[in-house]
């Protein structure tokens, strides 16, 4: 599953990265995953943000 997904991410012109991250809930408390597809430049400022 995993590698259909990285192969339609890289069939356009621009190269895409899928970031998941895991969120803990402040409703329930349980951790959730956010997930995003964006450059890969910005991923690590994706990842800092809380």
């Amino acid at each position: 599953m995993a590698k259909k997904t990285v192969a339609s991410l890289q069939t356009s012109s621009k190269r895409l990265t899928k970031a998941i991250k895991m969120v803990k809930s402040p409703k329930s408390g349980a951790y959730v995953f956010v997930e995003a597809v964006m450059a890969p430049e910005m991923v690590n400022d994706w990842l800092a943000k809380k």
